[in-house]
């Protein structure tokens, strides 16, 4: 346990709580660091095989703790530095979480704003419950959300993202549904068993395999077509060679249930 976060792991599934309701589970400096250390556990850890991502209180999470940043101002160089430090953190941070080997999911019961909707939009997977919300404010204080764009545009369409990025406003799950940016708005007294069933069923495949299909489906999204499907099909070559592939197609053939193999 640390002032930040909880963690939870229940079987392959490990439950990362954000635990900061003070500061409305900003991602402040020991916030980011504290993910960044669960995460970089998990990627170690093979008794991992799928991770949840929700928070204690009302907010998801407010993003970034603009008090600890405006705070720098008095620095020498007016905070340059500062500032740098900590978009480089909470980016690598991001980036860490879209090439994790495990499946990651969002579960969002509360508002999720700015660096917070950055980090459901990051996820691989995003429920939500009726109440949740989700914002790019950074408009409305003259600090635009440059950083949350990045996976918000890569989550929903564009003109979504726009209007998202450019009004400011919060936005219901419903919308976030519509969108793309959530797989699907549960009632709020079950959304922590359905998220944690999801987890647990693709804890249950080939983490070889979601290992393989999660990097694929990151990099070839923005590549022209041929690149796409000569890379993916290394991939596929790859795959097939790995001893899970192995397993599951003798399974498969067999009419059996596969014993996965463990990481390697």
């Amino acid at each position: 346990m640390t002032a930040f976060i909880r963690t939870e792991q229940d079987g392959g599934v490990l439950r990362i709580i954000l635990n900061d309701d003070a500061t409305r589970n900003s991602l402040s400096e020991g916030m980011m660091a504290d993910l960044q250390s669960a995460f970089d556990r998990a990627e170690a850890d093979p008794a991992v095989q799928a991770i949840i991502v929700s928070s204690n209180g009302k907010i998801f999470s407010s993003g970034h703790n603009l008090k600890q940043l405006t705070a720098h101002r008095a620095d020498a160089d007016k905070g340059a530095g500062y500032f740098e430090k900590v978009f480089g953190t909470c980016a690598k941070l991001m980036t860490s979480i879209a090439k994790h080997r495990c499946a990651i999911i969002a579960e969002v019961d509360g508002l999720a704003s700015a660096a917070g909707c950055q980090l459901v939009a990051t996820c691989d997977l995003a429920y939500a419950s009726p109440r949740a919300a989700f914002c790019t404010p950074g408009v409305n204080i003259g600090l635009f959300c440059s950083t949350p764009m990045v996976p918000l545009s890569r989550a929903v369409s564009s003109k979504h993202a726009m209007e998202m990025l450019l009004t400011g406003d919060i936005f219901d799950a419903d919308y976030a549904l519509r969108a793309g940016l959530i797989n699907a708005v549960v009632p709020q007294n079950e959304l922590a068993g359905h998220t944690a069933q999801v987890a647990k069923k693709i804890a249950s495949k080939s983490q070889a395999a979601v290992r393989y299909g999660k990097r694929a489906f990151q990099e070839q999204r923005f590549m022209a077509l041929e690149e796409a499907y000569a890379f993916t099909s290394g991939i596929m070559a790859s795959n097939m060679l790995d001893g899970a592939a192995c397993e599951g197609l003798d399974a498969f053939i067999n009419k059996r249930h596969p014993h996965w193999p463990p990481l390697t």
